[in-house]
């Protein structure tokens, strides 16, 4: 089956906001490619090493719509007119097992592990998330997904209800209740992530205790803790559904966040949550608060 690729040529910091709307807007995968013939050297650990000219590269199924995924993506990112782009149709390859290659388990947090369902974890006696997105968006390798897993890790569960709003993988859903959520509701706008959700949610033996839908199914109830890792554009717009969907005295945890953008989502939801200071990781930030 051949794939429609889009690339486009932009700087460090457009590179991962246009990278998460391209997922966003039905991409298969998202890779960033030096566009400057520019060297990087080694980092700090949890540095996202980007050069200065970045060409960020997404791999659609050969029936998208170009115009639409396009809309889509200046929804999203507010970035009119988007950067220099190019298309072409590429023919398929064994992308799934490229990527296998990359993916290794990642440790979030002092008890939670996220590994791939393809190996073997390294400390069998931590909560394990055995995770495989296929074609959903969603791996914790991303900061701000790391952020909300870490979060996770940190708070006592036990007993809580949550929503995981924008699902994807449905990795947040699941890594909450294997640290002892009760039940979790995975939404997402893309049937193929509540497919993905599910199979995941076998996997990690928690399929009876995860409900998943889509945006236009009915909304589950109101959840002790609602988790939303989007992106800001579409985070403020749904202030008002995530807040009534967010028991009172519970918690929300927002994620998708660039520093620049935090005051502006904080304000959306201060109607209704005591919102804490932003918490920042590289240009991303998570903001957490508390139900009025």
């Amino acid at each position: 089956m051949p794939w429609l690729e889009l690339s486009f040529r932009t700087d460090t910091k457009q590179a991962e906001i246009l990278a998460d709307a391209l997922s966003e807007a039905g991409a298969v995968s998202a890779t960033f490619q030096d566009a400057g013939n520019q060297a990087l050297f080694e980092l700090a650990p949890g540095q996202t090493p980007l050069w200065q000219q970045v060409e960020v590269t997404a791999l659609f199924t050969d029936d998208a719509d170009l115009d639409t995924v396009l809309k889509e993506v200046v929804r999203i990112t507010g970035i009119s007119p988007l950067p220099e782009m190019t298309s072409r149709q590429v023919e398929d390859q064994d992308w799934q097992r490229a990527w296998m290659d990359r993916f290794q388990p990642l440790c979030m947090g002092t008890r939670l592990w996220i590994c791939p369902s393809w190996q073997t974890p390294p400390q069998p006696d931590a909560v394990n998330v055995m995770i495989d997105p296929g074609l959903a968006f969603g791996t914790g390798t991303h900061p701000t997904t790391a952020m909300c897993l870490r979060w996770l890790d940190g708070h006592d569960l036990a007993d809580k209800t949550v929503i995981d709003y924008g699902c994807g993988s449905g990795l947040l859903a699941i890594a909450a209740l294997r640290l002892g959520a009760s039940h979790a509701w995975g939404v997402d706008n893309d049937p193929q992530a509540v497919v993905v959700s599910a199979e995941n949610a076998e996997i990690n033996g928690v399929a009876d205790q995860l409900t998943l839908s889509t945006t236009e199914q009915p909304d589950p109830p109101a959840a002790d803790i609602m988790v939303a890792n989007i992106l800001a554009g579409p985070l403020q717009e749904l202030a008002p559904k995530l807040a009534a969907l967010t028991r009172p005295g519970g918690q929300i945890v927002l994620s998708g966040i660039l520093a620049e953008q935090a005051s502006a989502v904080s304000a959306a939801y201060a109607p209704w949550f005591d919102m804490a200071p932003p918490l920042q990781t590289e240009e991303w930030v998570m903001l957490e608060g508390r139900k009025k």
